[in-house]
């Protein structure tokens, strides 16, 4: 039988721990373990939430291990599709739930602000994603979405349903946002194309597209700064 709470000491059960301490009080390793639930037959939970958080450096934690595909997360021992189904769903609500806070009020004044924000989320990324910034007058996010994924140019992006997204928000200026996996920022002449079509869209609409920046590693290139919008 696999390894369940309650065939741990008492002082180790994190449901125990959390009553007496509450969430705050456990560990990464103690909350992963909640989130699995058993172990298996050579492995406590607590044990198989420690090879876990070992696939990644000790100072990415959660963090690191979001960016772990399924492949990876089944190499541990233990660890079966289901269960690293689990941890990735639970570790992208937690990163949403982040987003949406880190979101209330938040303004963008500058690619550089712009290009920080999303960095992490986009750098890692092994297929291009392109993301649609709405905002108001002044700035504020009103509202993101991600709209495709896979090789991003003139013939996928349809400024269509960018703009039926920008008009259901109400924005008044959008932004466009995509990673190259390849770690290069540099606009290719599609990124150009493509870009040229939302911004004669948005002329027509009264919707401005304020800026379109990609995301290198480490590295971004905004549109606005390099004077192509």
């Amino acid at each position: 039988m696999s390894e369940k709470f309650n065939n741990l000491p008492v002082q180790e059960r994190p449901y125990e721990r959390c009553i007496r301490h509450g969430a705050e009080g456990l560990s990464d390793r103690e909350l992963l373990a909640v989130l699995l639930r058993t172990g298996s037959k050579e492995r406590t939970v607590l044990e198989l939430a420690g090879d876990l958080l070992k696939l990644v450096p000790e100072k990415e934690g959660f963090t690191g291990l979001r960016r772990l595909n399924l492949e990876e997360l089944t190499s541990v021992h233990g660890i079966g599709t289901v269960k690293a189904i689990q941890v990735k769903c639970m570790l992208e609500l937690a990163r949403r739930m982040a987003r949406e806070e880190a979101g209330k009020g938040i303004y963008f004044k500058t690619p550089a602000s712009i290009a920080e924000y999303y960095m992490e989320d986009l750098r890692h990324l092994e297929q291009e994603v392109l993301l649609l910034l709405m905002l108001n007058q002044k700035g504020r996010l009103l509202k993101e979405k991600y709209l495709f994924q896979g090789t991003i140019n003139a013939s996928v992006i349809s400024p269509r349903e960018i703009f039926l997204e920008a008009l259901s928000a109400r924005a008044v200026q959008i932004i466009l946002l995509h990673n190259h996996p390849s770690g290069d920022a540099r606009p290719s002449r599609e990124d150009l194309q493509a870009t040229k079509r939302v911004f004669e869209a948005g002329e027509l609409l009264g919707i401005q597209l304020t800026d379109h920046i990609i995301i290198g590693e480490h590295t971004y290139v905004s549109f606005r700064e390099k004077h192509y919008l």
